[in-house]
């Protein structure tokens, strides 16, 4: 499944890239036909987390009132997801949806298409080439700052999204963890990769906020 699904997506970079001629542009490009496609699930995904957000203060007066009593305080939450009709497993699904496209597109980036070398580069970046890479066993750092921005963006805007999207305040650690691994991972990504997970984290965060501007079905409404 996943091989058929990165056979689609880059027969579609590979298109684009005939328009564009540049492999960055088309990365982007491609992104955000994806995140288009996907639109409607992120949007209840992100609908649904807005909700779980919302009913927070009431969720946590009853984990305090039934902190030595697991089974009232598991009949009580209950009870408030059936008053604001909300569905803990409906941001689940369209999440696992997601996941075959978006472990395919990480696959496919992580080995570029064979196009024309002079067609890889954006902005003076090689999309081929990480920040860090080894060559004949000595560690090589890339010199343009343009490979430096694209992974100290990747970091910040996964902090942001995380930050935006985080419903449990028990999940704070992840939100430190999970930048700092982006930023590790991306040192040794291939510069389109890290582009990719940028553009892909600023597309998230656009829809968050366009999600956020209107009010959730089952939202806690102020008195």
């Amino acid at each position: 499944m996943i091989a058929a699904i990165i056979d689609v997506l880059n027969s579609m970079l590979l298109a684009i890239n005939d328009f564009t001629h540049n492999y960055g542009l088309s990365i982007i490009v491609l992104t955000i036909l994806v995140r288009l496609i996907m639109w409607p699930l992120m949007s209840k995904q992100l609908a649904s987390a807005k909700a779980m957000q919302e009913i927070q203060p009431e969720l946590k007066k009853i984990q305090e009132k039934y902190k030595h009593d697991t089974e009232k305080l598991n009949q009580a939450t209950m009870e408030l997801w059936q008053k604001h009709k909300i569905n803990p497993a409906a941001g689940c699904l369209p999440l696992l949806i997601q996941l075959p496209i978006l472990f395919a597109m990480f696959r496919m980036l992580q080995s570029p298409p064979t196009i024309d070398p002079q067609q890889y580069f954006l902005l003076g970046i090689d999309m081929r080439v990480a920040l860090q890479t080894t060559v004949e066993g000595a560690t090589v750092w890339q010199q343009h700052p343009g490979y430096w921005i694209l992974v100290l963006l990747s970091g910040a805007t996964t902090f942001l999204q995380q930050k935006l999207t985080m419903t449990d305040p028990s999940q704070k650690m992840m939100m430190a963890v999970m930048p700092l691994m982006l930023l590790y991972f991306s040192l040794r990504f291939p510069a389109g990769l890290v582009l990719y997970w940028v553009v892909n984290n600023l597309l998230s965060l656009a829809q968050h906020l366009l999600i956020h501007r209107q009010p959730a079905k089952g939202a806690v409404q102020e008195q």
